[in-house]
């Protein structure tokens, strides 16, 4: 009997488990029976913050490589170029702050372009560090004129759509420090400044470092609510704690606040980190940051990175599945299915018969992988309070099944699919009701923010991917 225990713990260790086919075939193995953990094998552990924090900024940096302008390695040039005027910044503020983080946060913020602008409203976010109007003039002593400010972006608008010549170069070169001067969000310097001057005045009310930043997004008002609901004594509880022991059966009134405001402001100190640890690894490994950008892309997920097209995890074809089920480097689906909560699509493995080859051979997973999709469902269960399953529409393929299945299927890739290497499963687009649609969210938000898994939303299902770490984080 399979069986998943409780407790996380923390050892990170390479993802990946080796090649896979050869061998000699043998007989498909019976599905057995299997079990959930008795209570939650993710409740937040404080011994280990420092492992969480961790892997919730590499569980949320998918979106840095995907939506920095001109990409990742691009963007970390433009903000070294600004490193010297951070250092200056970070070491000007009351007690100083973190020059590494306050890069991060440009790097977060503007990809560092001075005069990157959330929109047309220049009341709203600008400048390297995305400083609101009112913020800027009301808590950081700025001066913004955003009449002039708006009056002055037309006319350089203007003379920046013509062709270029020395003299409009010239003429816009004054109209920027014409600009800069009534707007000062559009000077890095003071722009940079100003956001030191908020870090120091939120670390001051809220009593860290961490809540500080978490605060520039969130806004402190907002984060103190949180810390109010999830009690505890001021500057004791860290943002880890907050975020991962806060749910919806846990702390409920911390969790509701972070899950209200809709912004991914619960999620931006992990994206801050995301960005430390990606100008760190641009300095020190450019290379390997490149390949990892390469991978960060190449899918709508970071799935490729947690399980690389070149790392041998693919099975080639029906002989490669069955040597792995021999193995044990697959399993089958539970034979208990219903009582944990899942439900087996009967169309699951529909094309096996045209490759000669029976259903049940594409109706397993790696036995982390399974062990991760049945701690979804219980947990899903757990939430939600319903008994009704979650349909499981798709787990292993091999290359061959793959290649008939993108003959007539717009949505099966003809490239390398993560199907094929067993790590994957998708689960239906369809909730028995909106507890159970709200507490499966949760469960693969929850995850994907320790880096157990990794999802995307797709027309029909719920396409993930389980990191091949996770079973040394099911003790």
């Amino acid at each position: 009997m399979l069986v998943v225990a409780g407790g996380v713990a923390f050892l990170l260790t390479q993802r990946g488990s080796g090649g896979d086919g050869g061998g000699p075939a043998a007989p498909l193995p019976q599905a057995r029976e299997t079990v959930s953990s008795a209570g939650d094998p993710f409740a937040f552990d404080p011994a280990h913050e420092d492992d969480y924090a961790a892997r919730a900024a590499a569980g949320s940096a998918h979106v840095l490589y995907a939506k920095s302008p001109g990409g990742v390695l691009a963007t970390a040039q433009r903000v070294a170029r600004l490193r010297p005027l951070i250092d200056q910044a970070a070491q000007a503020g009351a007690g100083g702050v973190d020059p590494a983080t306050l890069e991060a946060i440009v790097f977060l913020e503007s990809a560092g372009r001075p005069v990157a602008r959330a929109g047309n409203d220049l009341s709203g976010a600008v400048g390297l560090t995305q400083i609101l109007a009112e913020t800027a003039t009301g808590l950081l002593r700025m001066h913004v004129d955003v009449a002039a400010s708006t009056r002055l972006t037309r006319r350089l608008a203007r003379v920046q759509a013509r062709p270029a010549t020395p003299a409009r170069r010239r003429q816009a070169a004054r109209l920027e420090a014409r600009r800069r001067q009534v707007d000062e969000r559009y000077d890095p310097r003071k722009a940079l400044a100003g956001t030191v001057r908020y870090l120091v005045f939120a670390r001051d009310r809220l009593g860290r470092d961490d809540l500080a930043v978490v605060s520039y997004h969130m806004g402190v008002g907002n984060l103190e609510q949180a810390l109010a609901g999830y009690g505890g004594d001021r500057g004791q509880v860290s943002y880890a704690r907050l975020f991962f022991d806060s749910s919806p059966t846990r702390h409920r009134s911390a969790w509701d606040l972070l899950a209200s405001l809709g912004d991914d402001s619960s999620l931006y100190y992990w994206k801050v980190l995301a960005a430390r640890d990606l100008m760190a690894r641009w300095r020190s490994d450019p290379r390997a940051l490149e390949r990892t950008a390469e991978l960060q892309t190449q899918k709508a997920s970071s799935e490729n990175l947690m399980h690389p097209p070149d790392g041998g995890e693919a099975f080639a074809d029906g002989d490669a599945l069955r040597a792995a089920y021999a193995a044990g480097r697959l399993v089958r689906l539970p034979r208990n299915a219903r009582q944990l909560g899942l439900r087996i699509d009967p169309q699951m493995g529909e094309l096996g018969p045209r490759l000669g080859e029976p259903r049940a051979l594409y109706r397993g997973l790696r036995p982390p992988a399974l062990r991760m999709l049945v701690e979804l469902a219980a947990g899903t269960r757990r939430i939600s309070g319903d008994d009704a399953p979650l349909t499981i529409t798709s787990t292993v393929r091999d290359q061959g099944y793959q290649e008939r299945l993108a003959r007539g299927n717009a949505e099966a890739t003809h490239a390398f699919s993560i199907h094929t290497t067993g790590w994957s499963f998708d689960v239906l687009r369809s909730y028995a009701n909106g507890r159970q649609a709200r507490a499966f969210q949760f469960m693969l938000d929850r995850l994907q923010a320790l880096d157990l898994i990794t999802w995307v939303r797709e027309p029909a299902a719920i396409h993930v991917t389980v990191a091949g770490d996770a079973d040394r984080l099911l003790r």
